[in-house]
């Protein structure tokens, strides 16, 4: 057995770059969400799959509002793919559905996707969070949070979501994305707590718009080299995860990408950042209230 070191001991989730040559050797991997051209990645699904061949491992390509590179990738026989979809709730936060089997996949987006679907596949759907999981939920489908904690609102962990709506959610799916490459290292620490307090299951995924970031954080398992059995693997929370988070010079070559992307898509953004700030202020004006009522009442119940 490969042995890490992880900041969570006799735990499943480790903290650094993996070692695919040695993992490739006794398990399963899979980098749990990558980005095709067909949302803000930069590549192809017939150089996904080539450079997935060359890694030894499987993917999911986990577009944007889009199923097309999962659906085009699930025609590589040679590849484990995970058909999988990245979907953007009307508050701008993400959830990562992955299906058991393509059809199902198609029969979701073209019945709960697409009907809700803004102007580009990068903006929001008009479809609120508790109801995007609802629907998935009546597929066959693993649903996970990806990078819960982040610096803006494309995690679930974030003013949109006060606790009122965040722990049925939380104990709606099944389970968090522990390790997320483009993250911020102290945002996957939350991550990865979090994941360690719900006790449900853990994904890890480069999040990559770049071959090169492939494999950068993946899962991995002792199973079957097969779309059910790494699926239920996760599921039955028999899977472990290592990965580290990208460089500067990666990160900027990605979000330098994401931004030619993005622009398309530029007064949907800047909606979302408005809307955003509105429920910070109004967040923090709330917790602001709440402490100087508290302090009024503690202080009326013990007068100097």
């Amino acid at each position: 057995m490969l042995e890490f070191h992880s900041p969570f001991p006799n735990h499943r989730i480790c903290f650094e770059k993996p070692n695919l040559s040695q993992l490739t050797r006794q398990y399963t991997v899979v980098d749990l969400h990558f980005h095709s051209r067909y949302s803000d990645g930069s590549n192809t699904i017939p150089e996904i799959a080539r450079h997935a061949g060359k890694l030894g491992i499987g993917v999911a390509v986990t577009d944007h509002n889009e199923i097309q590179g999962a659906v085009e990738l699930d025609s590589y026989p040679g590849v484990l793919s995970i058909p999988g979809i990245e979907v953007t709730s009307y508050e701008g936060s993400h959830v990562l559905i992955y299906f058991y089997e393509i059809e199902d996949l198609k029969r979701f987006y073209e019945r709960d996707v697409q009907p809700f679907m803004g102007q580009d596949v990068m903006n929001s759907t008009a479809l609120e969070m508790e109801e995007i999981v609802q629907r998935a939920q009546k597929f066959r489908t693993l649903i996970i949070f990806p990078h819960p904690e982040c610096p803006v609102y494309t995690g679930v962990c974030n003013p949109y979501f006060p606790p009122e709506r965040l722990q049925p959610l939380l104990a709606a799916v099944d389970g968090v994305e522990v390790i997320n490459s483009g993250n911020l290292s102290k945002s996957n620490l939350k991550c990865a707590l979090l994941g360690f307090n719900l006790g449900k299951s853990i994904t890890a995924g480069s999040d990559g718009h770049l071959l090169t970031h492939m494999g950068r954080s993946v899962a991995y398992a002792q199973c079957e080299p097969d779309r059910e059995s790494f699926l239920e693997a996760i599921r039955q929370q028999q899977n472990k995860v290592v990965g580290k988070e990208f460089n500067l010079l990666r990160k900027v070559a990605s979000n330098g990408y994401k931004l030619k992307t993005g622009v398309r898509n530029y007064s949907d953004l800047l909606e979302k950042n408005m809307r955003y700030g509105r429920h910070v202020i109004q967040s923090k004006s709330q917790a602001l209230r709440d402490n100087i009522r508290r302090t009024v009442n503690g202080r009326s119940r013990h007068p100097l």
